[in-house]
């Protein structure tokens, strides 16, 4: 059977609560008093998506002295290179940068460091390239908080350089840079630390609008110099959905206006990207981002080098357009038949080794780099244990990592930065490449810090239900009254997500490829018939009890043209 999970339904919504929250129906009350908010205007703030606070980027600590040296740049015909990451957060901050930088006459080019070749982050072979080619001004994005270093020898070239980043910045000193834009260092006053990368560069090319228009945040002009602020959040939906950025606070705003933008965009990338993944632009929503358009866009990357998915976002060429999201789809599917492989053999890997570590290892010579970091996840997913995978080459390893909420990998590998060559990354997932000949020492000292933190908790994954509620309140007018509300769910802004107890299964069935998942019909007290799938629950078929509890989310299912609806099943229990 699937691994055993605890199931969480917090407590019923205060009375007080209840009472403010009494012009919305009573289970979106609930729902509200679950995520935090319990008056009429917290509530309303967030089904409008609207801040409630300043979102003025000239509160992030070096943004004036950004502007200024672009406004400089941009004066003295100073050649820009934006320097970004080859992940789709990466990609579309250096698209939306150069995009928005052209706009204001700006001689700016893209620069997207090759996985294999150079590795994550800075590189001073790629600094010696752009300083040859004559730019006087490297602007990072998504990446460069950990790489004082490098900074350090752009400084020595003559290069002016800025660091625009959303990862934790190691303790002690930052890069010496021209200018470190992140709202995660120390005395930033900026009030939402949780912005993408992406977001981060929307939030330079905000300012320079303000700087230029002369105007508070609130009274943002349409276009200055012909740059469209709301063009570009068709690009900061992507990047910050595919990076898993909690979609609440400024990140829920920018991704609901960037949906929006994307329904109607001119990008001739999005109109070929979204026809090779299958998705209708003008229903998309964030899950077709973070399934279908965003594996896509980082496929270039993981396999190959992400220029193709840069050019595919920044071409006006309807037929390169076309050419490039044709590649990307192909490499997708490539990509999946590696990870597919890798996942098999990183677990045999783990559990051979070690199955009752409290942290989980498998290092090859033949792994894709690119890859590893999802092989990762799915270890984390399977085993509820914080996982690295790793690919080993002649002189370094280079391992991505992926953890659970009990345990912050990065701060571990801090705690391992004598041993490490770099490293960097969130609580829940990190990277890093070290020296073959420290490789075992650093995975000895891991499991041990796993050890130590994860020895008395119970390691079992959680599912958090919103209520308990009978089937027959869930119907069709539930999503449209209620829960469409909520969009955009993902990443910190779950779709709400029910227990039905006592629930009859009319019919079973296993779907997919080696029958992974389950379909089924369930009849609620009224004898209404419910369509339930379960992905990954397919095994449930061989012992399907006659009456079940289910932990669900409620979604619209649409195929072959039909709309219906559906129970998108997390788990499941026999009655008792």
């Amino acid at each position: 059977m699937t691994q055993n999970k605890r199931w969480i339904v917090p407590p019923l919504i205060t009375p007080e609560a209840d009472s403010a929250l009494s012009a919305f129906p009573a289970l979106l009350r609930q729902i509200l008093f679950n995520r935090g908010y319990a008056t009429d205007s917290e509530a309303r703030a967030f089904l409008n998506a609207k801040p409630d606070f300043s979102t003025d980027p000239f509160q992030m600590t070096g943004m004036r002295q950004t502007v200024d040296r672009i406004n400089y740049a941009i004066q003295n015909h100073e050649p820009i290179a934006i320097y970004g990451d080859y992940d789709v957060d990466g990609v579309t901050a250096t698209a939306l940068l150069v995009e928005a930088l052209q706009f204001l006459n700006a001689d700016v080019r893209g620069y997207i460091p090759n996985r294999f070749e150079e590795g994550y982050g800075l590189n001073n072979n790629a600094l010696d390239d752009l300083k040859a080619k004559g730019v006087k001004l490297v602007i990072t994005v998504d990446c460069g908080i950990r790489s004082p270093n490098e900074a350090l020898y752009a400084k020595n070239l003559g290069l002016d350089l800025i660091i625009s980043d959303h990862h934790q910045p190691a303790d002690g000193d930052l890069p010496q840079a021209f200018a470190v834009i992140n709202p995660k260092q120390r005395g930033d006053i900026y009030p939402d630390k949780d912005l993408a990368g992406v977001g981060i560069a929307y939030k330079i090319a905000e300012a320079l609008v303000l700087d230029r228009g002369q105007l508070t945040v609130d009274r943002l002009p349409s276009t200055v110099n012909g740059l469209s602020l709301n063009s570009l959040l068709d690009l900061v939906a992507l990047g910050t959905v595919a990076d898993l950025a909690p979609l609440v606070g400024e990140n829920r705003i920018l991704v609901r206006q960037g949906l929006r933008q994307m329904k109607q965009t001119m990008r001739q990338g999005l109109f070929s990207l979204a026809a090779v993944a299958d998705v209708k632009l003008d229903k998309v929503n964030a899950t077709n981002i973070g399934f279908s358009l965003g594996p896509r866009l980082n496929a270039a990357g993981r396999l190959k080098e992400a220029l193709a998915a840069y050019e595919l976002l920044i071409t006006k060429d309807a037929s390169q357009a076309g050419q490039l999201a044709q590649e990307l789809n192909v490499q997708n599917r490539e990509r999946q038949g590696i990870t597919r492989d890798m996942q098999i053999r990183a677990e045999e890997i783990a559990m051979k080794d070690d199955p009752n570590a409290f942290l989980l290892f498998a290092a090859q010579e033949d792994f894709n780099s690119g890859v590893v970091g999802l092989a990762a996840s799915r270890l984390t997913e399977t085993h509820y244990r914080p996982a690295i995978v790793a690919s080993k080459g002649p002189e370094e390893t280079r391992g991505s990592c992926r953890s659970i909420p009990e345990f912050h990998i990065t701060n571990a590998l801090d705690q391992c930065a004598d041993l490490l060559v770099r490293h960097g990354g969130h609580a829940a997932a990190a990277g890093f490449t070290v020296k073959n000949e420290n490789l075992s020492e650093l995975v000895t000292r891991l499991k041990s810090i796993a050890a130590d933190q994860l020895s008395k908790v119970d390691l079992r994954p959680t599912v958090t239900a919103d209520a308990e509620v009978s089937l027959t309140e869930i119907r069709a007018e539930l999503y449209e009254k209620c829960l469409k509300y909520l969009e955009p769910t993902g990443y910190g802004n779950p779709h709400a997500a029910f227990v039905a107890r006592n629930v009859k299964v009319k019919s079973s069935r296993t779907v997919g490829a080696d029958a992974k998942h389950l379909k089924l019909s369930l009849e609620d007290d009224e004898k209404f018939i419910h369509d339930a799938i379960g992905f990954r629950l397919g095994e449930w078929q061989k012992k399907m009890p006659p009456r079940v509890d289910i932990l669900f989310t409620y979604e619209v299912n649409e195929y072959n043209g039909r709309i219906g609806y559906q129970l998108n099943l997390k788990d499941l229990k026999e009655s008792s």
